[in-house]
């Protein structure tokens, strides 16, 4: 029978390109559902928060920080800064995505070895943070 539970993932972040592994919470998440062939899915709840799956290792990290740094580079004469400074921090958010789907086949996640979820605080300053979680399948 087919099973849908959701629960909303809460923690505080640093600020600006602060990673997050989020591996420990997709699998609790996941075993306590007792789902075993599904999906995991999800969502930043806000527009400067973005989620990705990589590799949680330091020289890694900061590769995929300076690649962002020089994608979206701060202060760039964006129109949105003209409010409060965190253009750059919108429009790298948008490029990663504000969404991840992971598939559960015998109640494990279907990740390699190096690779982990992760959310990414773009914004310029630290806040809390929320994630919706959706585990469904049977």
């Amino acid at each position: 029978m087919m099973q849908i539970i959701t629960k909303m993932l809460k923690f505080d972040t640093r600020g600006e390109i602060d990673i997050v592994d989020l591996s420990s919470k997709f699998e609790e998440y996941v075993r306590e559902s007792k789902i075993k062939n599904g999906i995991i899915i999800a969502n930043v709840i806000g527009s400067t928060g973005a989620l990705t799956a990589i590799e949680y290792e330091s020289r890694v990290l900061d590769d995929f920080r300076k690649i962002l740094e020089k994608l979206v580079p701060k202060g760039a004469g964006y129109k949105h800064d003209l409010i409060d400074s965190n253009a750059h921090s919108h429009l790298r958010a948008s490029i990663i995505g504000p969404s991840l789907a992971i598939s559960i086949q015998d109640g494990r996640l279907q990740l390699g070895t190096w690779q982990q979820p992760v959310f990414v605080c773009l914004d310029v300053r630290s806040r809390s943070r929320k994630v919706a979680i959706t585990v469904m399948g049977e």
